[in-house]
């Protein structure tokens, strides 16, 4: 049987982009690598929703309808916190990856969508007017044939087994990936700038790596627990390859390497982290930039700093450029009047072939506004948008039409 909709990956993006089509009432196909749905929100624990809501002054407004909006929802009414934050000029949400994963499940059976985790696309091609997609599980080969394809992998998928125009950005440029891992057993135990302070001594005294400048926690929100972040240089061995399997390797060991050494150091050297451990490691570290798809518009980052707007945009980038090229911590860059930048459709559409979408942080756009783009609050909506765009093309119907379908479904991007 063939389905009218093939989702690969169900991250934010993905996730968006299957709930959207089937709710539409389209035979809904997601393919996932891991055993649930939430990308780098669950798997990597990213533990906060950015560019969910408007930038600058004032009280936090949504900077997309439909999909973002619901998940935001549903977050607060499951971790029963009070509501966004203000870090600087920007709003976020805190969010919980368990939650995250339990929201996701929901989302899923309510819609009817057929999810097959642990699967693995490695083959793709045009077969009889449809879409043929071979993945693996555990040595076992088995085929999805739809009517269209949206590519959510996060790295374009698609695009490397189809051979297709694609763009990344040079190894010293590529966003630097995150490491994050959950922390218990801390108790009324220092942190900021006095937890910074003891990390850079350790690192002076050559007790702590380099590796660790930069390591910061936060609370979860959930009684003793904390989040350790990390961001890794990237090029611990060779250049930066996040699409090489070796190359990511490195990254799990440093990564978890790092974490385990700064955790002994400070249990012995923090007020209050005598009882701290390491809880859990994350799947997979956090990959921020790889492979994007060559679109029929290409955004970029003067547009997203210039707030432009467009004719057939389909969602709004509402976070800033957030430069992350070194593991030295992030160098943002504000929009002119914190203004909202459009996303026009042309990014969800690869040059060729017909029938392919694509949403999240592989849609068509530079190295500079994929800096903003790539947030989990704006792949709610790019995912969103291609959900919608591939049922319209299931049906033969225009795609162009799909910023007033989205509009009349969601209500206007203000």
């Amino acid at each position: 049987m063939s389905r009218d909709v093939i989702v690969l990956g169900a991250g934010s993006a993905g996730l968006a982009a299957a709930v959207t089509a089937a709710r539409e009432g389209a035979q809904v196909t997601l393919l996932e690598r891991h055993g649930y749905a939430g990308g780098m929100g669950t798997a990597s624990l990213v533990h906060t929703f950015c560019g969910l809501y408007r930038m600058g002054e004032g009280p936090p407004v949504m900077a997309n309808p439909g999909f973002p909006a619901e998940m935001a929802g549903r977050m607060l009414a499951s971790t029963g916190d009070g509501g966004p934050v203000k870090m600087g000029r920007v709003w976020v949400l805190r969010q919980h990856p368990v939650d995250f994963v339990r929201i996701a499940d929901e989302l899923l059976r309510e819609s009817g969508i057929e999810v097959i985790y642990h699967a693995e696309a490695f083959k793709a091609g045009r077969e009889g007017g449809l879409w043929a997609v071979d993945y693996a599980c555990r040595g076992q080969i088995r085929r999805l044939e739809g009517k269209t394809v949206v590519d959510a992998s996060g790295d374009a998928v698609l695009a490397g087994l189809l051979d297709g125009a694609s763009y990344q950005a040079e190894p010293a440029k590529l966003q630097r990936p995150a490491y994050v891992f959950g922390v218990q057993g801390v108790i009324e135990g220092e942190q900021g700038l006095a937890l910074a302070g003891r990390i850079v001594d350790g690192i002076r005294r050559g007790v702590l790596s380099q590796a660790a400048l930069g390591l910061h926690f936060r609370a979860s929100g959930r009684a003793g627990e904390l989040f350790g972040t990390i961001d890794l240089s990237g090029a611990e061995e060779g250049d930066y390859d996040p699409l090489d399997g070796a190359c990511l390797s490195r990254l799990e060991e440093v990564g978890r390497s790092v974490a385990g050494a700064a955790v002994d150091f400070l249990k012995g050297e923090a007020g209050g982290w005598g009882g701290a451990y390491i809880s859990h490691w994350p799947v997979r570290a956090g990959v921020r930039e790889s492979r994007r798809w060559q679109g029929r518009y290409r955004l970029t980052g003067d547009e997203v700093l210039g707030g432009v707007r467009h004719a057939d945009d389909i969602a709004l980038a509402a976070w800033p450029l957030e430069f992350r090229e070194t593991n030295r911590g992030p160098k943002l860059r504000y929009p002119d009047g914190d203004r909202a930048a459009g996303i026009p459709l042309g990014c969800l559409q690869p040059v060729a072939p017909e029938g392919i979408f694509t949403a999240g942080r592989c849609i068509s756009c530079d190295h500079d506004a994929q800096a903003s783009v790539r947030v989990m609050g704006t792949c709610f909506a790019t995912g969103q948008a291609a959900g919608l765009a591939a049922v319209l093309a299931a049906r033969g119907e225009p795609v162009e039409g799909l910023p007033a379908r989205l509009e009349a479904r969601f209500g206007p991007l203000e």
